[in-house]
């Protein structure tokens, strides 16, 4: 789905989504506020909109595949894009952007699971098991103990370095869909355990055993790296 017309100020400027992509790889500005760019947007300023796209849409697409799969993720959040788009000149900043828009990816990405679901197979979405014989964690998904503490000057020393950093990276990419969108909205967005539950329709308790693998699998990234320097 390359192409969503709606109107943006005028009917002569239908949303394109195709468009925005190119648009998008431009350099962006990087000192712009978070007002400056809602005024741009709320202008009508298609590069601002570019801007967002560049920013947002692969954070958006793990969101929508821990919801739904990786089979309607790409049109659940071009389809959100397109509402985004629509109703940004309402926006009244009682949260900040980024919450707005993840709360219409998540509602769009709920949405099409109810529309869809006979469509869906279960494999497609990552199941949590609570208890899944790991040593190091409780049946809630807690620590047995607490994990090990690195040398206090090493961590800050070492996030410096690029090899690291691509080993984080690489790690984070490979996270199974949920563990990777809660570690996201946790870490990243710093929204609260219960608004991620809601947002991905799972439970409080779901939300931290899929937040706990994740932070064991960086935190066995990092160990190793500390141990032999390689990923």
């Amino acid at each position: 789905m390359d192409t969503i017309d709606i109107s943006f100020g005028s009917p002569l400027q239908p949303f394109r989504f195709s468009q925005y992509r190119k648009t998008a790889s431009k350099p962006l500005r990087q000192n712009q506020t978070e007002a400056q760019l809602i005024s741009r947007l709320q202008a009508g300023d298609n590069q601002a909109f570019a801007t967002l796209i560049a920013r947002y849409h692969q954070k958006f697409l793990i969101i929508a595949r821990s919801i739904i799969g990786d089979v309607f993720a790409e049109d659940v959040v071009q389809e959100a894009w397109a509402s985004i788009h629509r109703a940004i000149g309402n926006f009244e900043g009682r949260s900040s952007l980024s919450t707005w828009m993840i709360q219409i990816v998540s509602n769009e990405a709920r949405s099409r699971l109810r529309r869809e679901k006979r469509h869906i197979s279960v494999e497609e979405i990552e199941t949590v098991k609570l208890a899944d014989n790991d040593p190091r964690f409780d049946e809630r998904g807690h620590w047995q103990q607490s994990p090990p503490h690195w040398d206090i000057a090493t961590p800050e020393l070492m996030l410096q370095e690029d090899q690291l950093r691509r080993c984080l990276e690489h790690c984070l990419s490979n996270l199974p869909e949920q563990q990777k969108a809660v570690f996201l909205l946790r870490e990243i967005e710093q929204f609260d355990l219960d608004n991620i539950a809601a947002m991905l329709a799972l439970s409080s308790g779901n939300i931290r055993v899929l937040l706990h693998r994740a932070r064991l699998r960086l935190l066995d990234i990092v160990n190793h790296y500390q141990e032999t320097g390689e990923c």
